[in-house]
């Protein structure tokens, strides 16, 4: 699982919109996986502001591993989201969340207050250490 954010808002360097960053993703996933990757699949994009989170667990009655994302204003609202998809999706075992990060999306712009700023940093640190 990889995921690509845009870590500035909109109109700086670092804003890329979902398409773009979907694209990264995938480039991403074929460097790091090199001859061992079978498939890949987006299972969430978007173009709004906000926090993200990606978690994972096991379906143990489908046989299979199931990967959700949440978004939400918070990033406790998000995780919610997430691990609720995880969750009415058959997951019983495993469940946890293995990426958390705020992303600006078209909403955003270059007068973003630096309040939001600082939340998405602390936010990135957070995931890193995951």
């Amino acid at each position: 699982m990889t995921y690509n954010r845009s870590s500035t808002p909109k109109g700086c360097p670092h804003y890329h919109d979902a398409v773009q960053a979907c694209t990264f993703a995938v480039r991403d996933l074929h460097v790091r996986a090199s001859d061992y990757l079978v498939r890949t699949e987006i299972v969430g994009q978007s173009d709004r502001t906000g926090y993200v989170a990606g978690a994972q667990g096991k379906a143990i009655a489908k046989n299979k591993d199931v990967t959700a994302v949440g978004r939400g204003t918070s990033q406790a609202e998000a995780d919610q989201k997430a691990l609720a998809l995880l969750n009415a999706n058959g997951v019983t075992e495993n469940e946890q969340i293995v990426y958390r990060y705020f992303s600006y999306g078209a909403d955003s712009g270059a007068h973003q207050t630096t309040s939001l700023h600082a939340q998405r940093a602390h936010v990135s640190k957070a995931a890193s250490h995951m």
